[in-house]
């Protein structure tokens, strides 16, 4: 099965911000930004279309085409807890530095790990490997792209933010 995921179009938050499963708003760009994300999956034919819940992947996905997207709330970003929203330079929480120095394995306070957040996308690409579906189109964050790159075999864990896609950037795998 191949699976496209596109990450979410820019977002109108301060940069160094931690904003997580928060439901921000998206840049005045936005029109712009999700006309190339159509473009590049025009003449595809999908047979089911997935989102995130949180505004920023429903509203591009309902632009592209798919406003009736399955929403699957193990899409969602990586939850930051009682970060979300903060500066990461004005967080204050001691645990900020040990979830620097490993941040796959601690979890943010109140929030969870990388490696709960693969576990989340790790779930939903096993239920998803048992459908008889060809192509599968994803609308998600990030994290959820790198996960769903681990998964695939595309990239270890440990090196995966070297893979992040870009916002609007898009990413085909083999499940």
């Amino acid at each position: 099965m191949k699976v496209y995921l596109i990450r979410h179009t820019s977002v109108d938050v301060a940069p160094g911000t931690c904003y997580g499963q928060t439901d921000v708003p998206l840049r005045d760009t936005f029109e712009q930004e999700a006309a190339v994300c159509r473009s590049r999956i025009e003449g595809i034919a999908f047979d089911h279309v997935y989102t995130s819940p949180l505004s920023r992947c429903t509203r591009l996905a309902a632009y592209c085409g798919y406003p009736g997207a399955e929403r699957d709330s193990r899409l969602m970003e990586i939850n930051c807890g009682e970060w979300e929203m903060q500066r990461y330079d004005d967080i204050t929480d001691p645990r900020i530095y040990q979830w620097y120095e490993d941040y796959l394995h601690i979890p943010t306070t109140g929030g969870e790990s990388f490696m709960e957040l693969y576990g989340r996308v790790s779930a939903f690409m096993d239920e998803l490997k048992k459908k008889p579906y060809e192509n599968v189109l994803v609308f998600a964050h990030g994290g959820v792209l790198i996960c769903a790159q681990a998964y695939a075999g595309v990239v270890p864990i440990e090196k995966g933010f070297d893979a992040l896609s870009p916002y609007g950037g898009m990413v085909e795998i083999i499940i």
